[in-house]
């Protein structure tokens, strides 16, 4: 059976909210004089909402644009907001090759051993391209890079967790959903994958360990490394882990169960 690895970016391939988005949404807004600066419990809130100009956006009540002297035309706010989040994206990239952002434990070995049974792979995010791009290549290199087919940004209508993105992977790779597993870390993630026919596994990241995972196959505090053991949450497939996922633990997911 063909079989391939559907992976999110953020919270799966390196712990970029903290370290990266964050920093660069509040350098943005400190660059366009806007009186917002998220904590990190703030922006926990945040994530709630898919998609980096639809969080910025998120805070333009009436009294927020009367205040800080923006436009009210709806065209011209999203306008403005593409531009800020043009400069976010950039701030953004600028932190992942000064290769400050720490990377998730096993994602690497993980691909490595997928490239040597040739499943496919492919990445499935809300993010932006250059982004999603500059991460994977910071993490695993580039050869190893060109590997992935990249799915991000605005190619569909709509973001996670509507299923759109997954539908759109599934048609790209030419794959049936039973011959795939998605690697995610949020609840969003989780119900766009399900949503699309797709089992799921989750790696918790610091900002979703909180979040209803029911829906999982399998759910753990990361892939983890041989000097980086796995706390396992929910087993509700096949796999037997041992201290860390391999490939044939994601490959027992697959599995039918009862």
């Amino acid at each position: 059976m063909l079989k391939a690895l559907i992976f999110d970016c953020d919270g799966v391939i390196a712990d970029t909210e903290r370290f990266g988005h964050l920093p660069a949404f509040n350098q943005t807004f400190e660059e366009f004089g806007l009186p917002v600066r998220w904590s990190e419990e703030e922006y926990g809130v945040k994530l709630k909402i898919t998609g980096g100009k639809e969080r910025m956006a998120s805070f333009l009540t009436d009294e927020f644009v009367r205040q800080a002297h923006l436009p009210t035309d709806a065209e011209e706010q999203w306008n403005m907001v593409t531009t800020w989040h043009k400069r976010k994206t950039a701030i953004f990239q600028e932190i992942v090759n000064a290769g400050s952002l720490p990377e998730r434990p096993g994602f690497v070995r993980i691909v490595d051993e997928a490239i040597a049974k040739r499943w496919n792979l492919a990445i499935a995010s809300t993010g932006m391209e250059e982004s999603v791009s500059a991460i994977l290549r910071h993490v695993v290199g580039q050869t190893r890079a060109a590997h992935f087919q990249i799915l991000t940004g605005d190619i569909v209508a709509k973001k996670k967790p509507a299923p759109d993105i997954y539908l759109l992977t599934l048609e790209r790779l030419k794959i049936r959903p039973e011959e795939a597993i998605v690697i995610e870390d949020s609840r969003n993630g989780l119900l766009a994958a399900t949503s699309a026919g797709l089992r799921c596994v989750i790696t918790l990241s610091s900002y979703t360990v909180d979040e209803d995972m029911s829906e999982a196959v399998l759910v753990v505090s990361s892939l983890g490394d041989p000097d980086n053991p796995i706390r396992i949450l929910a087993n509700r497939g096949k796999a037997s882990p041992g201290a860390y996922i391999t490939l044939s633990d994601l490959e027992a997911c697959l599995e039918p169960v009862g």
